[in-house]
Protein backbone atom coordinates (compact mmCIF):
# COMPACT_ATOMS: atom_id res chain seq x y z
CA UNK A 1 0.00 0.00 0.00
CA UNK A 2 1.40 3.37 -0.85
CA UNK A 3 2.09 5.81 1.96
CA UNK A 4 -0.55 8.47 2.42
CA UNK A 5 -0.06 12.06 3.47
CA UNK A 6 0.02 11.96 7.28
CA UNK A 7 -1.54 15.43 7.37
CA UNK A 8 -4.58 14.41 5.35
CA UNK A 9 -7.69 13.36 7.25
CA UNK A 10 -10.23 11.75 4.91
CA UNK A 11 -13.90 11.84 5.68
CA UNK A 12 -15.09 9.26 8.18
CA UNK A 13 -17.75 8.38 5.62
CA UNK A 14 -15.25 7.40 2.92
CA UNK A 15 -16.15 4.09 1.31
CA UNK A 16 -13.14 1.84 1.84
CA UNK A 17 -14.56 -1.24 0.05
CA UNK A 18 -15.12 0.42 -3.29
CA UNK A 19 -13.22 -2.46 -4.88
CA UNK A 20 -16.07 -4.87 -3.99
CA UNK A 21 -18.81 -5.43 -6.58
CA UNK A 22 -22.22 -4.00 -5.70
CA UNK A 23 -24.74 -6.31 -3.98
CA UNK A 24 -26.89 -8.03 -6.61
CA UNK A 25 -28.24 -11.15 -4.85
CA UNK A 26 -28.42 -12.90 -1.50
CA UNK A 27 -25.24 -14.90 -1.97
CA UNK A 28 -23.23 -11.83 -2.67
CA UNK A 29 -24.73 -10.14 0.36
CA UNK A 30 -23.99 -13.16 2.51
CA UNK A 31 -20.43 -13.30 1.23
CA UNK A 32 -20.00 -9.64 2.01
CA UNK A 33 -21.44 -10.18 5.49
CA UNK A 34 -19.09 -13.10 6.12
CA UNK A 35 -16.16 -11.07 4.91
CA UNK A 36 -17.09 -8.21 7.20
CA UNK A 37 -17.47 -10.60 10.16
CA UNK A 38 -14.03 -12.12 9.44
CA UNK A 39 -12.47 -8.69 9.09
CA UNK A 40 -13.94 -7.52 12.40
CA UNK A 41 -12.71 -10.73 14.03
CA UNK A 42 -9.18 -10.16 12.72
CA UNK A 43 -9.34 -6.56 13.85
CA UNK A 44 -10.55 -7.65 17.31
CA UNK A 45 -7.67 -10.12 17.72
CA UNK A 46 -5.19 -7.54 16.41
CA UNK A 47 -6.35 -5.04 19.01
CA UNK A 48 -5.79 -7.66 21.75
CA UNK A 49 -2.19 -8.37 20.72
CA UNK A 50 -0.59 -5.67 22.91
CA UNK A 51 -2.53 -6.94 25.96
CA UNK A 52 -1.46 -10.51 25.19
CA UNK A 53 2.20 -9.51 24.98
CA UNK A 54 1.99 -7.58 28.25
CA UNK A 55 0.57 -10.67 29.96
CA UNK A 56 3.41 -12.77 28.54
CA UNK A 57 5.91 -10.25 29.89
CA UNK A 58 4.29 -10.33 33.36
CA UNK A 59 4.38 -14.11 33.33
CA UNK A 60 8.06 -14.01 32.43
CA UNK A 61 8.78 -11.63 35.32
CA UNK A 62 6.94 -13.96 37.71
CA UNK A 63 8.91 -16.92 36.40
CA UNK A 64 12.22 -15.17 36.95
CA UNK A 65 11.14 -14.42 40.52
CA UNK A 66 13.98 -12.52 42.10
CA UNK A 67 15.20 -10.84 38.90
CA UNK A 68 16.59 -7.36 39.72
CA UNK A 69 15.39 -5.22 36.84
CA UNK A 70 17.50 -2.27 37.95
CA UNK A 71 20.56 -4.40 37.25
CA UNK A 72 19.19 -5.78 34.03
CA UNK A 73 18.03 -2.59 32.33
CA UNK A 74 19.48 -3.75 29.02
CA UNK A 75 17.21 -6.77 29.03
CA UNK A 76 14.17 -4.64 29.78
CA UNK A 77 15.06 -2.02 27.19
CA UNK A 78 15.70 -4.71 24.60
CA UNK A 79 12.32 -6.30 25.32
CA UNK A 80 10.41 -3.01 25.22
CA UNK A 81 12.15 -2.01 21.99
CA UNK A 82 11.16 -5.33 20.45
CA UNK A 83 7.63 -4.77 21.72
CA UNK A 84 7.57 -1.31 20.13
CA UNK A 85 8.86 -2.59 16.80
CA UNK A 86 6.49 -5.57 16.80
CA UNK A 87 3.40 -3.56 17.64
CA UNK A 88 4.34 -0.80 15.22
CA UNK A 89 4.63 -3.28 12.37
CA UNK A 90 1.56 -5.18 13.58
CA UNK A 91 -0.51 -2.03 13.40
CA UNK A 92 0.99 -0.77 10.17
CA UNK A 93 -0.59 -0.34 6.77
CA UNK A 94 -1.40 -4.04 6.65
CA UNK A 95 -3.81 -3.83 9.59
CA UNK A 96 -4.84 -0.19 9.99
CA UNK A 97 -7.65 1.40 8.09
CA UNK A 98 -7.89 5.14 7.60
CA UNK A 99 -9.53 6.48 10.73
CA UNK A 100 -8.19 3.74 13.02
CA UNK A 101 -5.99 4.79 15.92
CA UNK A 102 -2.48 3.44 16.19
CA UNK A 103 -2.05 2.37 19.84
CA UNK A 104 1.68 3.20 19.75
CA UNK A 105 1.96 6.38 17.68
CA UNK A 106 -1.53 7.69 18.31
CA UNK A 107 -2.03 8.38 14.62
CA UNK A 108 -5.70 8.65 13.82
CA UNK A 109 -5.62 10.12 10.33
CA UNK A 110 -2.64 8.52 8.60
CA UNK A 111 -1.41 5.18 7.38
CA UNK A 112 1.96 4.32 8.90
CA UNK A 113 4.45 2.96 6.40
CA UNK A 114 4.90 -0.75 6.88
CA UNK A 115 8.53 -0.39 5.78
CA UNK A 116 9.31 1.75 8.82
CA UNK A 117 9.88 4.93 6.79
CA UNK A 118 10.68 7.88 9.01
CA UNK A 119 8.99 11.27 8.82
CA UNK A 120 12.24 12.71 7.49
CA UNK A 121 12.41 10.19 4.65
CA UNK A 122 8.76 10.70 3.85
CA UNK A 123 9.16 14.49 3.74
CA UNK A 124 12.26 14.28 1.55
CA UNK A 125 10.16 12.46 -1.01
CA UNK A 126 6.82 14.21 -0.69
CA UNK A 127 8.25 17.76 -0.63
CA UNK A 128 10.52 17.24 -3.62
CA UNK A 129 9.86 19.52 -6.59
CA UNK A 130 10.64 18.75 -10.21
CA UNK A 131 11.37 22.16 -11.67
CA UNK A 132 10.38 23.07 -15.21
CA UNK A 133 13.46 25.22 -15.70
CA UNK A 134 16.78 23.40 -15.71
CA UNK A 135 19.46 26.07 -15.43
CA UNK A 136 22.09 23.75 -16.89
CA UNK A 137 20.02 23.50 -20.07
CA UNK A 138 18.62 27.03 -19.93
CA UNK A 139 21.00 29.29 -17.96
CA UNK A 140 19.90 32.54 -16.37
CA UNK A 141 20.23 35.13 -19.13
CA UNK A 142 21.17 38.75 -18.41
CA UNK A 143 21.58 41.17 -21.29
CA UNK A 144 23.20 44.58 -21.56
CA UNK A 145 26.70 43.76 -20.35
CA UNK A 146 29.51 41.25 -20.69
CA UNK A 147 30.71 39.62 -17.47
CA UNK A 148 33.36 37.10 -16.59
CA UNK A 149 34.16 35.23 -13.38
CA UNK A 150 35.64 31.91 -12.46
CA UNK A 151 32.54 29.99 -11.43
CA UNK A 152 29.03 30.37 -10.10
CA UNK A 153 26.64 28.23 -8.09
CA UNK A 154 24.02 28.56 -10.84
CA UNK A 155 24.55 28.48 -14.59
CA UNK A 156 24.13 31.95 -16.08
CA UNK A 157 25.03 33.87 -19.18
CA UNK A 158 25.73 37.55 -19.87
CA UNK A 159 25.83 39.28 -23.21
CA UNK A 160 23.59 40.56 -25.98
CA UNK A 161 21.51 37.51 -26.82
CA UNK A 162 18.32 37.87 -28.86
CA UNK A 163 16.50 35.45 -26.61
CA UNK A 164 14.05 36.59 -23.97
CA UNK A 165 16.26 37.70 -21.08
CA UNK A 166 15.59 37.09 -17.40
CA UNK A 167 16.84 40.62 -16.69
CA UNK A 168 18.60 43.48 -18.47
CA UNK A 169 21.12 46.10 -17.40
CA UNK A 170 20.71 49.81 -17.94
CA UNK A 171 17.00 50.15 -18.60
CA UNK A 172 13.91 50.11 -16.38
CA UNK A 173 11.50 47.22 -16.90
CA UNK A 174 10.83 46.86 -20.61
CA UNK A 175 8.29 44.43 -22.07
CA UNK A 176 8.16 42.47 -18.84
CA UNK A 177 11.95 42.06 -18.55
CA UNK A 178 13.19 43.15 -15.12
CA UNK A 179 15.57 46.11 -15.34
CA UNK A 180 18.83 46.23 -13.38
CA UNK A 181 20.46 49.39 -12.04
CA UNK A 182 24.12 48.86 -11.14
CA UNK A 183 26.41 51.58 -9.84
CA UNK A 184 29.15 52.08 -7.24
CA UNK A 185 28.69 55.85 -7.05
CA UNK A 186 27.17 57.79 -4.20
CA UNK A 187 23.45 58.57 -4.43
CA UNK A 188 24.28 62.12 -3.33
CA UNK A 189 25.82 62.68 -6.75
CA UNK A 190 23.67 60.22 -8.70
CA UNK A 191 20.14 60.36 -7.22
CA UNK A 192 18.95 57.35 -9.26
CA UNK A 193 21.25 55.21 -7.11
CA UNK A 194 18.92 55.79 -4.19
CA UNK A 195 16.98 52.53 -3.86
CA UNK A 196 13.56 54.13 -3.47
CA UNK A 197 14.23 56.46 -6.41
CA UNK A 198 15.38 53.53 -8.57
CA UNK A 199 12.20 51.61 -7.77
CA UNK A 200 10.07 54.59 -8.76
CA UNK A 201 11.92 54.77 -12.07
CA UNK A 202 10.97 51.17 -12.76
CA UNK A 203 14.09 49.18 -11.85
CA UNK A 204 13.25 45.79 -10.36
CA UNK A 205 16.81 44.97 -9.26
CA UNK A 206 19.21 47.43 -7.64
CA UNK A 207 22.96 46.79 -7.35
CA UNK A 208 24.74 49.55 -5.41
CA UNK A 209 27.14 49.89 -2.50
CA UNK A 210 24.15 49.91 -0.16
CA UNK A 211 23.83 46.68 1.81
CA UNK A 212 20.08 47.26 1.56
CA UNK A 213 20.13 46.82 -2.22
CA UNK A 214 19.09 43.56 -3.87
CA UNK A 215 22.67 42.64 -4.80
CA UNK A 216 25.31 44.79 -3.04
CA UNK A 217 28.45 45.73 -4.95
CA UNK A 218 31.01 46.93 -2.45
CA UNK A 219 34.58 48.17 -2.73
CA UNK A 220 35.88 45.31 -0.58
CA UNK A 221 37.07 41.75 -1.11
CA UNK A 222 39.81 39.49 0.18
CA UNK A 223 41.09 38.98 -3.36
CA UNK A 224 41.47 42.68 -4.14
CA UNK A 225 43.07 43.82 -0.89
CA UNK A 226 45.74 42.16 1.22
CA UNK A 227 43.93 43.27 4.34
CA UNK A 228 45.98 41.01 6.62
CA UNK A 229 49.29 42.26 5.21
CA UNK A 230 52.04 42.96 7.80
CA UNK A 231 52.42 46.25 9.62
CA UNK A 232 55.56 48.22 8.73
CA UNK A 233 57.51 50.69 10.90
CA UNK A 234 56.04 54.21 10.88
CA UNK A 235 58.89 56.28 9.54
CA UNK A 236 57.26 59.60 8.58
CA UNK A 237 57.34 62.64 10.85
CA UNK A 238 53.80 63.65 9.91
CA UNK A 239 51.12 61.75 11.83
CA UNK A 240 48.78 61.25 8.86
CA UNK A 241 48.61 61.11 5.08
CA UNK A 242 45.74 62.29 2.88
CA UNK A 243 44.81 61.71 -0.77
CA UNK A 244 41.98 64.11 -1.64
CA UNK A 245 41.53 65.31 -5.21
CA UNK A 246 37.90 66.43 -5.39
CA UNK A 247 37.91 69.77 -3.62
CA UNK A 248 34.17 70.32 -4.18
CA UNK A 249 32.85 67.42 -2.14
CA UNK A 250 29.37 67.95 -0.71
CA UNK A 251 30.34 66.97 2.81
CA UNK A 252 32.70 68.62 5.30
CA UNK A 253 35.84 66.65 4.56
CA UNK A 254 37.97 69.68 3.64
CA UNK A 255 36.83 71.48 6.79
CA UNK A 256 37.79 68.36 8.74
CA UNK A 257 41.24 68.36 7.14
CA UNK A 258 41.73 72.03 8.00
CA UNK A 259 40.37 71.47 11.52
CA UNK A 260 42.89 68.71 12.24
CA UNK A 261 45.73 70.90 11.00
CA UNK A 262 44.53 73.72 13.28
CA UNK A 263 44.63 71.20 16.15
CA UNK A 264 48.35 70.70 15.44
CA UNK A 265 48.01 67.38 13.61
CA UNK A 266 50.73 67.34 10.95
CA UNK A 267 49.31 65.93 7.68
CA UNK A 268 51.10 65.10 4.43
CA UNK A 269 48.58 65.80 1.67
CA UNK A 270 49.35 64.05 -1.64
CA UNK A 271 46.13 64.91 -3.46
CA UNK A 272 45.01 68.00 -5.34
CA UNK A 273 43.44 69.55 -2.23
CA UNK A 274 45.79 71.19 0.29
CA UNK A 275 48.69 69.48 -1.46
CA UNK A 276 51.97 69.77 0.41
CA UNK A 277 53.69 66.54 -0.54
CA UNK A 278 54.62 65.28 -4.00
CA UNK A 279 56.01 61.84 -3.23
CA UNK A 280 59.68 62.68 -2.93
CA UNK A 281 59.94 64.21 -6.39
CA UNK A 282 57.99 61.47 -8.18
CA UNK A 283 55.11 62.34 -10.47
CA UNK A 284 52.94 59.72 -8.85
CA UNK A 285 52.98 57.72 -5.66
CA UNK A 286 51.60 54.34 -4.71
CA UNK A 287 48.95 55.12 -2.13
CA UNK A 288 49.22 51.93 -0.10
CA UNK A 289 53.02 52.01 -0.02
CA UNK A 290 52.88 55.62 1.15
CA UNK A 291 50.22 54.96 3.81
CA UNK A 292 52.28 52.16 5.35
CA UNK A 293 54.76 54.77 6.62
CA UNK A 294 52.14 56.77 8.56
CA UNK A 295 50.44 56.05 11.85
CA UNK A 296 47.13 57.43 10.55
CA UNK A 297 45.46 57.85 7.21
CA UNK A 298 42.61 60.20 6.40
CA UNK A 299 39.93 58.06 4.78
CA UNK A 300 37.75 61.03 3.86
CA UNK A 301 34.92 60.10 1.46
CA UNK A 302 33.16 62.62 -0.80
CA UNK A 303 29.78 61.96 0.83
CA UNK A 304 28.39 60.78 4.14
CA UNK A 305 26.15 57.98 2.95
CA UNK A 306 25.30 54.69 4.64
CA UNK A 307 27.49 51.83 3.36
CA UNK A 308 29.36 54.12 0.95
CA UNK A 309 32.84 52.96 1.99
CA UNK A 310 35.45 53.08 -0.78
CA UNK A 311 39.02 52.01 -1.39
CA UNK A 312 40.22 54.93 0.77
CA UNK A 313 39.17 53.01 3.85
CA UNK A 314 40.26 49.53 2.76
CA UNK A 315 43.65 50.73 1.54
CA UNK A 316 44.21 52.15 5.02
CA UNK A 317 43.49 48.73 6.52
CA UNK A 318 45.89 47.06 4.10
CA UNK A 319 48.60 49.57 5.01
CA UNK A 320 48.27 48.98 8.74
CA UNK A 321 47.53 52.65 9.28
CA UNK A 322 44.67 53.61 11.60
CA UNK A 323 41.85 55.10 9.45
CA UNK A 324 40.43 58.45 10.46
CA UNK A 325 37.08 58.51 8.71
CA UNK A 326 34.74 61.12 7.35
CA UNK A 327 31.98 59.35 5.47
CA UNK A 328 29.47 56.59 6.12
CA UNK A 329 27.56 57.18 9.36
CA UNK A 330 27.68 53.42 9.98
CA UNK A 331 31.42 53.07 9.38
CA UNK A 332 31.77 51.06 12.60
CA UNK A 333 29.99 48.21 10.79
CA UNK A 334 33.05 48.07 8.53
CA UNK A 335 35.64 48.25 11.31
CA UNK A 336 37.84 45.12 11.59
CA UNK A 337 37.67 45.28 15.39
CA UNK A 338 36.39 47.57 18.16
CA UNK A 339 38.68 50.58 18.61
CA UNK A 340 40.43 50.04 15.29
CA UNK A 341 39.23 53.26 13.58
CA UNK A 342 38.50 56.90 14.43
CA UNK A 343 35.34 58.55 13.16
CA UNK A 344 34.68 62.25 12.68
CA UNK A 345 30.89 62.19 12.57
CA UNK A 346 30.53 65.96 12.53
CA UNK A 347 32.76 69.01 12.77
CA UNK A 348 32.46 69.28 16.54
CA UNK A 349 34.23 65.88 16.80
CA UNK A 350 37.48 67.21 15.29
CA UNK A 351 39.05 68.36 18.54
CA UNK A 352 38.41 65.09 20.41
CA UNK A 353 39.63 62.99 17.46
CA UNK A 354 42.81 65.10 17.25
CA UNK A 355 43.37 64.54 20.96
CA UNK A 356 43.00 60.77 20.54
CA UNK A 357 45.44 60.78 17.61
CA UNK A 358 48.07 62.53 19.71
CA UNK A 359 47.54 60.12 22.61
CA UNK A 360 47.90 57.04 20.42
CA UNK A 361 50.95 58.47 18.68
CA UNK A 362 52.67 59.03 22.04
CA UNK A 363 51.67 55.69 23.58
CA UNK A 364 53.04 52.71 21.60
CA UNK A 365 51.08 50.19 23.67
CA UNK A 366 47.75 51.95 23.05
CA UNK A 367 48.60 52.45 19.37
CA UNK A 368 49.47 48.78 18.90
CA UNK A 369 46.24 47.82 20.63
CA UNK A 370 44.33 49.58 17.84
CA UNK A 371 46.16 47.37 15.32
CA UNK A 372 45.89 44.18 17.34
CA UNK A 373 43.43 42.75 14.80
CA UNK A 374 46.29 42.58 12.31
CA UNK A 375 47.93 39.90 14.44
CA UNK A 376 44.95 38.16 16.03
CA UNK A 377 42.51 38.41 13.15
CA UNK A 378 39.49 40.66 12.59
CA UNK A 379 36.10 40.23 14.25
CA UNK A 380 33.56 37.70 13.03
CA UNK A 381 31.31 40.56 11.91
CA UNK A 382 34.07 41.94 9.67
CA UNK A 383 34.81 38.52 8.20
CA UNK A 384 31.12 37.92 7.55
CA UNK A 385 30.90 41.24 5.70
CA UNK A 386 33.97 40.79 3.49
CA UNK A 387 33.21 37.11 2.87
CA UNK A 388 30.13 38.22 0.92
CA UNK A 389 32.46 39.39 -1.86
CA UNK A 390 34.02 35.93 -2.16
CA UNK A 391 31.19 35.42 -4.65
CA UNK A 392 31.34 37.87 -7.56
CA UNK A 393 28.44 40.33 -7.66
CA UNK A 394 27.47 39.09 -11.14
CA UNK A 395 27.19 35.54 -9.82
CA UNK A 396 25.17 36.80 -6.84
CA UNK A 397 22.87 38.50 -9.35
CA UNK A 398 22.33 35.18 -11.12
CA UNK A 399 21.60 33.44 -7.83
CA UNK A 400 19.13 36.19 -6.96
CA UNK A 401 17.33 35.79 -10.30
CA UNK A 402 17.35 31.99 -10.22
CA UNK A 403 15.91 32.05 -6.69
CA UNK A 404 13.05 34.27 -7.90
CA UNK A 405 12.41 31.92 -10.84
CA UNK A 406 12.27 28.92 -8.50
CA UNK A 407 9.91 30.73 -6.14
CA UNK A 408 7.47 31.31 -8.99
CA UNK A 409 7.55 27.62 -9.91
CA UNK A 410 7.05 26.57 -6.31
CA UNK A 411 4.18 28.94 -5.59
CA UNK A 412 1.37 26.86 -7.21
CA UNK A 413 2.70 23.77 -5.44
CA UNK A 414 2.87 25.32 -1.98
CA UNK A 415 -0.55 24.05 -0.92
CA UNK A 416 0.21 20.52 -2.15
CA UNK A 417 3.50 20.02 -0.32
CA UNK A 418 3.04 18.73 3.24
CA UNK A 419 6.20 20.40 4.65
CA UNK A 420 5.56 18.65 7.95
CA UNK A 421 4.80 15.17 9.22
CA UNK A 422 2.56 14.57 12.21
CA UNK A 423 2.89 11.44 14.30
CA UNK A 424 0.63 11.71 17.30
CA UNK A 425 1.70 14.66 19.45
CA UNK A 426 4.99 14.98 17.55
CA UNK A 427 5.40 17.08 14.41
CA UNK A 428 8.49 17.07 12.20
CA UNK A 429 9.05 20.24 10.14
CA UNK A 430 10.91 20.17 6.85
CA UNK A 431 13.27 23.16 6.53
CA UNK A 432 15.63 24.13 3.70
CA UNK A 433 19.03 25.76 4.21
CA UNK A 434 21.85 26.92 1.96
CA UNK A 435 25.09 28.77 2.56
CA UNK A 436 25.09 32.39 1.46
CA UNK A 437 26.58 32.49 -2.04
CA UNK A 438 25.26 29.07 -3.00
CA UNK A 439 22.04 28.20 -4.80
CA UNK A 440 20.85 24.66 -4.09
CA UNK A 441 19.14 23.91 -0.79
CA UNK A 442 19.81 21.19 1.79
CA UNK A 443 17.12 19.59 3.95
CA UNK A 444 17.13 19.72 7.74
CA UNK A 445 14.37 18.75 10.14
CA UNK A 446 13.12 20.14 13.44
CA UNK A 447 10.69 18.52 15.83
CA UNK A 448 7.87 20.39 17.51
CA UNK A 449 9.33 19.62 20.93
CA UNK A 450 12.47 21.60 20.13
CA UNK A 451 11.48 24.29 17.65
CA UNK A 452 14.18 26.87 18.41
CA UNK A 453 16.95 28.77 16.65
CA UNK A 454 19.47 26.83 18.74
CA UNK A 455 18.04 23.58 17.43
CA UNK A 456 18.16 24.91 13.86
CA UNK A 457 21.81 25.89 14.26
CA UNK A 458 22.64 22.43 15.59
CA UNK A 459 20.76 20.76 12.73
CA UNK A 460 22.55 22.97 10.19
CA UNK A 461 25.98 22.14 11.59
CA UNK A 462 25.24 18.42 11.65
CA UNK A 463 23.95 18.52 8.08
CA UNK A 464 26.84 20.45 6.56
CA UNK A 465 29.46 18.53 8.52
CA UNK A 466 27.97 15.29 7.22
CA UNK A 467 28.48 16.69 3.71
CA UNK A 468 32.12 17.59 4.47
CA UNK A 469 31.13 21.10 3.50
CA UNK A 470 33.83 23.68 2.83
CA UNK A 471 32.78 27.31 3.26
CA UNK A 472 32.66 29.26 0.05
CA UNK A 473 35.17 31.82 1.34
CA UNK A 474 37.91 29.34 2.21
CA UNK A 475 40.06 29.92 -0.87
CA UNK A 476 39.49 33.69 -0.76
CA UNK A 477 40.42 34.54 2.80
CA UNK A 478 44.06 35.02 3.79
CA UNK A 479 45.40 31.75 5.12
CA UNK A 480 46.04 33.22 8.57
CA UNK A 481 42.31 33.65 9.23
CA UNK A 482 40.85 30.56 7.55
CA UNK A 483 40.74 28.55 10.75
CA UNK A 484 40.51 24.78 11.07
CA UNK A 485 39.55 23.23 7.75
CA UNK A 486 37.34 20.67 9.47
CA UNK A 487 35.53 23.16 11.71
CA UNK A 488 32.31 25.00 10.91
CA UNK A 489 30.94 27.91 12.90
CA UNK A 490 27.61 29.57 12.29
CA UNK A 491 27.55 33.36 12.37
CA UNK A 492 24.00 34.08 11.23
CA UNK A 493 20.97 32.18 9.97
CA UNK A 494 18.22 34.23 8.38
CA UNK A 495 15.25 33.74 6.01
CA UNK A 496 16.05 33.70 2.30
CA UNK A 497 15.12 37.00 0.66
CA UNK A 498 16.53 39.35 3.28
CA UNK A 499 18.99 42.08 2.36
CA UNK A 500 22.55 41.88 3.62
CA UNK A 501 21.90 44.83 5.92
CA UNK A 502 19.08 42.91 7.55
CA UNK A 503 21.00 39.64 7.59
CA UNK A 504 24.21 41.05 9.06
CA UNK A 505 23.01 43.78 11.40
CA UNK A 506 19.31 44.18 12.05
CA UNK A 507 17.41 40.87 11.80
CA UNK A 508 16.84 38.39 14.57
CA UNK A 509 14.00 36.34 15.97
CA UNK A 510 13.47 38.28 19.18
CA UNK A 511 11.83 35.37 20.93
CA UNK A 512 11.48 31.62 20.51
CA UNK A 513 7.80 32.24 19.90
CA UNK A 514 8.67 34.44 16.90
CA UNK A 515 10.81 31.67 15.42
CA UNK A 516 8.12 29.05 16.01
CA UNK A 517 5.54 31.30 14.39
CA UNK A 518 7.78 31.80 11.34
CA UNK A 519 8.24 28.05 10.83
CA UNK A 520 4.53 27.34 11.18
CA UNK A 521 3.42 30.18 8.91
CA UNK A 522 6.04 29.54 6.21
CA UNK A 523 5.70 25.93 5.01
CA UNK A 524 9.02 24.43 3.91
CA UNK A 525 10.74 27.56 5.24
CA UNK A 526 14.02 28.53 3.55
CA UNK A 527 17.06 29.95 5.30
CA UNK A 528 20.57 31.09 4.43
CA UNK A 529 23.51 30.52 6.73
CA UNK A 530 26.73 32.50 7.07
CA UNK A 531 29.67 30.46 8.29
CA UNK A 532 32.72 32.15 9.82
Amino acid sequence: MSLLNPNHRPSRGTALDHHLPPTTNGSTSSSSSSSTTAHNSRKKWSSLLPLFLVLVFIAEISFLGRLDLSKNADLLNSWTESFYQFTTSSFSASSLEIGDEDPILGVTDAVVDSGGESCEEWLEREDSVVYVRDFKQEPVLVTGAEQEWRSCAVDCKFGYDKQKADAAFGLPNVAGTPGILRSMESAQYYPENNIAFARRKGYSIVMTTSLSSDVPVGYFSWAEYDIMGPVQPKSEKALAAAFISNCAARNFRLQALEGLEKSNIKIDSYGGCHRNRDGNGKHSVNKVDALKRYKFSLAFENSNEEDYVTEKFFQSLVAGSIPVVVGAPNIQDFAPAPGSILHIKELKDIESVAKTMKHLADDPIAYNQSLRWKYEGPSDSFKALVDMAAVHSSCRLCIFLATKIREKEESPLSLKRPCKCERGAQTVYHIYVRERGRFEMESVFLRSGNLTMEALETAVLLKFKSLNHEPIWRNERPESIRGDKNALRVYKIYPVGMTQRQALYTFSFKTSTAFTSHIKSNPCAKFEVIFV
